[in-house]
């Protein structure tokens, strides 16, 4: 197999056309089309169609792209591999990471496991949810953690918890004493809304939909962490978990019910079956052991 057609065919899938891919690679436009018709020709399938200049996607290559990443990423990951074995270093453990769970779930949770395997170097890597289904695929990483669902296959997610949707309102807020807040309790209250690539967003907005109400925005924000920071400021009021919420933020926010009630799923990905063995079931547990603690302090 020529890895520089392999290459080739990710970037497309990628970026979407050959030019870019082509670019990237340092390739001219033409070489690059060599590159994947020798790929085409080699395992006797059509990968693309080509539509006013366009390249379609067929069947055959969305279900080759996730394979070739892997393959791609493998190869990518050898010199490092090499260099550690060189240096006798023991591998770090690997958790990739969705961004809103970090602060109040996972870097807890590193922490239990350091007091347990302390000298077990550990490597955090973070990502917004859309992209964690790549990095999955790849399977460089021992164990990961997002809100579900996430739109792969493999490996299959485990549930760490269904975490309820509150309403995050700054504590000197008169609606923060309420003990539940309804849609008409909010009605003036500026709503700071993630926006509508977010599992949260999409929650919300179908629960809302089904009550038949809906919430007018205000602000919208790609992340919850701003969400919570300008909630913080005064500027409204948004929906959050007890586990992403910042722990930094609990002091100046408050989450209070909502109805109607509305819940996110919070799962971990264990690749290869066991993982890492001891160190993966240790480091599992100590993300149970912080969720439930998260729960706990925020409906006591």
């Amino acid at each position: 197999m020529n890895l520089r057609s392999l290459k080739v065919f990710a970037l497309v899938m990628e970026e979407g056309t050959l030019a870019r891919a082509a670019t990237n690679m340092n390739l001219s436009q033409s070489a690059a089309s060599r590159l994947l018709q020798l790929l085409e020709e080699e395992f006797a399938v059509r990968l693309f169609r080509r539509d006013n200049r366009r390249l379609i996607p067929t069947a055959e290559a969305e279900r080759f792209y996730p394979e070739a990443l892997r393959i791609l990423s493998q190869i990518d990951g050898l010199p490092h591999f090499i260099q550690q074995i060189q240096s006798g270093a023991p591998e770090p453990f690997r958790i990739i990471a969705q961004t809103r769970l970090v602060n109040g779930l996972v870097i807890p949770a590193i922490a239990l496991l350091r007091d347990t395997f302390v000298d077990q170097p550990i490597k955090l890597e973070i990502y917004p949810r859309r992209d964690l289904g790549r990095r999955m695929i790849n399977d460089r990483y021992d164990v990961g953690i997002t809100a579900l669902p996430l739109p792969i296959d493999q490996p299959k997610p485990a549930l760490l918890g269904s975490a309820p949707l509150k309403v995050a309102i700054a504590k000197d807020h008169p609606l923060s004493k309420r003990p539940v807040l309804r849609p008409e309790d909010v009605v003036d209250v500026p709503y700071v809304a993630l926006d509508e690539t977010t599992v949260i967003r999409r929650i919300a907005d179908q629960k809302l939909e089904a009550a038949g109400t809906t919430l007018k925005v205000a602000h919208e924000v790609s992340s919850g962490s701003a969400a919570y920071r300008l909630v913080r400021r005064g500027l409204g009021f948004t929906f959050a978990d007890p586990i992403a919420l910042d722990p930094e933020l609990e002091e100046e926010v408050r989450l209070v019910d909502w109805e109607p009630g509305m819940k996110i799923e919070i799962g971990y990905f264990i690749p290869n079956g066991d993982g890492r063995g001891e160190v993966s079931r240790a480091f599992v547990n100590a993300l149970h052991t912080i969720y439930a603690q998260r729960c706990r302090k925020q409906t006591g």
